[in-house]
């Protein structure tokens, strides 16, 4: 697995890329934000955000742009409003330093397993719910054939939800596909995305809430919302 390093203090870039690389991961190491844009694509990126020439939230717009490549945050930076922003941006997981080695391996692998899910799931492109519809592979989504604006995170939950329409997903589910089972944030970010989505795909009942439980895409017996 090609793993790239975007730190600038060689005082934790050096052996961290040492390490990486005894585990068995071949690391490729930018020390800037425009070597890490510059760089080949990876397989999974490590990303501080304080760096030299721009800040690392950039880096992470600039990037979700062009790749679906798993980016795991690794910062000083561990508020939760840092966390949020940084998730909410399009980051898949967010580590605060000092971390443990075998814990931040442990985050590679589970990114790089939802990603690999989440490309792999289901065999139909273009999922058509009445007015609803989701391209998986460009990961567009439309309603009434005009276009909808979602973040990364509201276009994976919305993804998540349309795989059984109807059936209940739980919010620890949606947590652990969409941050990953070791987050200890605030779930409340749950309720924003979805909020957010019930306005712009126009229709308060599309999603339902279960109370206390989770969230189901609600469909009809002919496969319409």
């Amino acid at each position: 697995m090609k793993v790239l390093v975007v730190e600038d203090d060689e005082a934790i870039s050096e052996p961290l890329t040492e390490r990486l690389r005894t585990a068995g991961f071949e690391v490729w190491l930018a020390r800037s934000a425009g070597e890490a844009l510059r760089s080949p694509r990876p397989d999974v990126v490590l990303l501080d955000l304080g760096l030299p020439d721009r800040d690392g939230r950039e880096v992470i717009t600039e990037l979700r742009a062009a790749t679906r490549v798993p980016i795991i945050v690794v910062t000083a930076r561990g508020e939760e409003t840092e966390r949020v922003e940084g998730l909410n941006l399009g980051a898949d997981d967010y580590v605060v330093k000092p971390f443990g080695f075998p814990e931040l391996v442990a985050r590679i692998w589970a990114v790089a397993r939802r990603t690999s899910d989440r490309r792999t799931s289901g065999s139909v492109s273009v999922q058509t719910l009445g007015a609803l519809e989701i391209d998986r592979r460009t990961r567009r989504v439309t309603v009434g054939g005009l276009p909808v604006s979602c973040t990364p995170k509201e276009y994976a939950i919305l993804e998540l939800l349309a795989r059984d329409p109807g059936a209940l997903v739980t919010r620890q589910t949606l947590i652990e596909e969409l941050w990953g089972a070791s987050w200890y944030g605030t779930t409340k970010m749950i309720d924003v995305h979805i909020a957010a989505l019930r306005k712009k795909l126009e229709d308060p009942d599309v999603i339902e809430t279960v109370r206390g439980v989770g969230y189901r895409l609600v469909v009809d017996r002919s496969g319409a919302r």
